[in-house]
């Protein structure tokens, strides 16, 4: 496999994860501002909308979109969630929590990295907003089990982490949902996630 990515983007959750499951694999970073790989070909012809993550599977096809590649990784790769056991609620659970970080959590980070310019007024209410994102995130999460779907590490936990990782760069700080500050902080140790971030290039 080769994963099309951007370093600190949200394909840095598939990155978790294959460092996770010991998966080989390849990285190809992409300037999604130039179109460009770092090998200098064209991006547009691995994901015509310009976006990472792209995933290239064995057989040569491509997976786009973050919730599918994560949640097809977690349904090919030892050790997460799969298709196995139909009866289960657990799959769906996975794509709801997926779909809320995805349409919402991630959402909410938008006018951080737009590149725009704010007023005072605009900028309190994108404040107002990411605040009520990351409080219905915290209501998420259960004071007896340390990740969103119980004991087990999920895709869903590796997507949440890049999210909420990203106030260390728009300078917010977690203090007030210490469920969720403490949260992030478990998953930053593990060796899976330190190992992602120097790879890349945003940890020593």
């Amino acid at each position: 496999m080769k994963l099309f990515y951007k370093p600190g983007a949200c394909s840095m959750a598939a990155h978790l994860i294959l460092n996770e499951a010991g998966a080989t694999f390849q990285l190809e970073k992409v300037d999604t501002e130039a179109g460009t790989t770092e090998t200098g070909a064209s991006y547009a012809n691995t994901n015509p909308r310009g976006y990472v993550p792209a995933l290239q599977l064995a057989n040569g096809e491509i997976l786009t979109e973050n919730v599918a590649v994560l949640q097809w990784l977690s349904e090919q790769l030892p050790g997460f969630a799969s298709n196995d056991n139909r009866a289960s609620l657990d799959r769906y659970r996975q794509l709801e929590l997926l779909s809320f970080l995805s349409s919402e959590l991630h959402k909410a980070f938008g006018p951080y990295f737009s590149g725009l310019e704010y007023s005072d007024p605009e900028k309190a209410t994108h404040a107002r907003k990411l605040n009520a994102k990351i409080a219905q995130f915290d209501e998420l999460l259960s004071a007896d089990s340390p990740f969103l779907m119980g004991d087990a590490f999920s895709v869903a936990d590796a997507y949440a982490f890049v999210i909420l990782n990203w106030t260390n760069f728009i300078g917010v700080s977690l203090s007030e949902w210490p469920k969720t500050e403490a949260y992030v902080s478990r998953i930053a140790s593990r060796p899976a996630a330190q190992q992602t971030l120097k790879e890349e290039g945003l940890a020593a």
